[in-house]
């Protein structure tokens, strides 16, 4: 076991993206049972933590990755107004890319039609963006001043473990207030359907003669 750590160690050491992507092979699955513990689900839906567990560790980390290297290539000083630079233009750059291909993607994964992952990243963009732009400068300008640059992806990916967990509340709200609209269209139909039987049945009675 030491020989495979000790082994590992140097691997992460000399590509810093084995190291992202080991913690968002962990730190995303967990964030999504967390979730739905949260919510109180009883039984743990395994098949979207596989989805999470993929998407974050196969897509997310190198996309991430790339993205602080070549952040730090343009904009390679450490001080603070350097710092603010880059988690400000992260914000129009990096963040809406990923969010966008986070709803698709993950749509993607649970085999929905191409047409339904655009209607949801038409849905959850901008909500979700609204409340990343208030919380991920902060984040990222601590990222890019104080923390060295071979451990930010791993820094990044402890952020985001309560972050993806306000992504998946987000998905499994929207799902439950579509079942409850669909619930109550459901009932409208029967409700229109009961009172045009019942006009029916009433436009069908014949009428009583009186003889006087």
């Amino acid at each position: 076991m030491r020989i495979i750590f000790v082994k590992f160690r140097e691997i992460s050491q000399k590509y810093p993206i084995v190291r992202g992507m080991a913690s968002y092979s962990i730190i995303w699955p967990t964030a999504c049972m967390l979730q739905q513990k949260i919510k109180g689900n009883e039984e743990i839906n395994y098949a979207e933590v596989v989805r999470f567990s993929l998407y974050g560790t196969f897509y997310v980390a190198p996309t991430l990755y790339c993205w602080l290297r070549c952040a730090s290539y343009f904009w390679p000083k450490t001080d603070l107004k350097s710092a603010i630079t880059k988690a400000l233009i992260e914000q129009v750059t990096y963040s809406p890319v990923a969010m966008c291909s986070f709803f698709f993607g993950m749509s993607l994964l649970e085999l929905k039609p191409v047409s339904e992952c655009i209607d949801e990243v038409k849905i959850k963009f901008w909500p979700t963006y609204k409340i990343a732009i208030c919380v991920w400068p902060v984040l990222q300008t601590i990222n890019f001043f104080l923390i060295p640059e071979r451990n930010r992806v791993v820094y990044v990916s402890v952020c985001s473990l309560m972050w993806t967990c306000f992504l998946a509340y987000m998905k499994s709200l929207e799902a439950k207030q579509k079942q409850e609209v669909d619930v109550n269209n459901v009932n409208s139909k029967t409700i229109t359907e009961s009172k045009t039987q019942t006009n029916e049945t009433v436009g069908h009675i014949p009428l009583l003669r009186w003889k006087f």
